[in-house]
């Protein structure tokens, strides 16, 4: 049964008030990225945005996630969302003001990286405290890896339309109101009370310890390297796509929605292909071929000169992103203890989103040298070769989950 895990109340509760949530998310980063590029016209630029809206995510994800293992997720995530609600609302009223520059985008990008360092690993922790049953666990990381992609096939598209039709602050608007839903959700939960140790060891040390933990296991050490590579080359494509929009297929913001959207279409499938699973047996075989199916969507988008085959390559791309993505998280939340889940998950946002921003500014700088197409096809070709030294690893992996 595909929608399984949504007879746990909180997690139920989580699922509507997120899914409303994200919508707003994606439209704001179209928005964002349209902005940018409407100001400066510079690839560079749009590289140094993405740059550093996530490279607190690197810094600060590891510690969150020692914290995470020793206090109230469900206060922690009131907070971060409420933050989030604040840095949506500044950007709406310097919109509207007409006095917004690109300092500060950069600005309050660098304040969402922050929150979100805090709130992603919080957040994938604490999953397994909304799901009673654990057999539900992988369904449950599976349909919310749906209703991402449900947002990112939803969010991108309504963005390309307002952005033509009202310009960038209507999309900042509705997303800092998209965050009560969020907010309303999290406060209707009946969390049971965990109890954790929080006068042990410092945070240096439990940083120390989950370190170890995470990197002497093999399929633990190989899944992070393999997604930290795949966020670090292959990830940024989403930077450069006001770049195809405009410059490479001639098009404008509903060109640049529809392309996000079709990537978060290709993302939804596979996010539905993994919630029709009945178990996470065999994940670690998936995880590789779908870095490799990223890949080659990736080399063929960036060979694309035709809007429609464009659509179709980045469907491909998102298909293999996504359950590359969701099989590595399904794989890692069922093997880890639930004493280092926040700190091994940690890890992973560090792999996923801590990587992103120095694959951004890469991917901005090789695109400002050598253009963006050829940079997408070293991007893709990066993600093929990662996925292969995976491999080479599978059957020692396979012996250890």
């Amino acid at each position: 049964m595909i929608f399984r895990s949504l007879q746990h109340r909180n997690y139920r509760l989580f699922f509507g008030g997120q899914g409303i949530s994200l919508i707003g998310t994606w439209m704001q980063r179209v928005a964002v990225s349209w902005l940018v590029y409407r100001l400066t016209r510079s690839a560079l630029l749009l590289g140094v945005v993405g740059f550093a809206g996530q490279i607190p995510t690197a810094l600060i994800a590891p510690v969150a996630g020692v914290v995470a293992d020793r206090y109230n997720r469900h206060r922690m995530l009131v907070i971060t969302q409420t933050l989030l609600l604040l840095q949506a609302t500044a950007l709406w009223l310097l919109v509207i003001s007409e006095v917004v520059a690109i300092w500060q985008v950069i600005v309050l990008a660098v304040f969402m990286g922050i929150v979100n360092a805090v709130d992603m690993p919080v957040r994938q922790s604490f999953v397994v405290e909304m799901i009673e049953d654990r057999a539900d666990l992988g369904n449950a990381i599976a349909l919310n890896s749906t209703m991402v992609n449900i947002a990112r096939l939803i969010g991108p598209s309504l963005a390309g339309i307002i952005v033509a039709a009202r310009g960038e602050g209507t999309c900042f608007l509705i997303n800092a109101i998209s965050f009560i839903a969020v907010i309303a959700s999290l406060l209707a939960m009946r969390i049971k009370i965990v109890k954790r140790d929080a006068t042990g060891a410092n945070v240096l040390d439990g940083l120390k310890e989950g370190f170890a933990y995470s990197f002497r296991s093999v399929p633990i050490r190989s899944i992070i390297l393999l997604l930290g590579l795949v966020s670090l080359m292959g990830m940024p494509y989403m930077v450069l796509m006001p770049i195809f929009a405009a410059d490479i297929l001639h098009g404008g913001p509903h060109t640049l929605g529809f392309l996000m959207g079709s990537a978060g279409a290709g993302a939804l499938i596979g996010a539905i292909y993994l919630a029709s699973r009945v178990s996470s047996h065999g994940l670690e075989r998936v995880i590789p071929m779908a870095a490799t199916t990223f890949g080659v969507g990736l080399m063929a988008f960036g060979l694309s000169r035709y809007f429609l085959l464009s659509v179709a390559f980045l469907v491909v791309a998102g298909l293999g992103m996504m359950v590359q993505m969701a099989s590595s998280n399904t794989v890692l939340q069922t093997i880890v203890e639930d004493d280092k889940r926040a700190r091994v998950m940690s890890f992973y946002t560090v792999a996923f989103m801590g990587m992103a921003p120095f694959g951004n500014l890469l991917a901005g700088t090789l695109a400002a040298a050598i253009g963006a197409p050829i940079t997408m096809v070293i991007c893709g070709a990066t993600c093929v070769l990662g996925a292969l030294l995976y491999a080479r690893k599978l059957q020692v992996i396979e012996q250890s989950v």
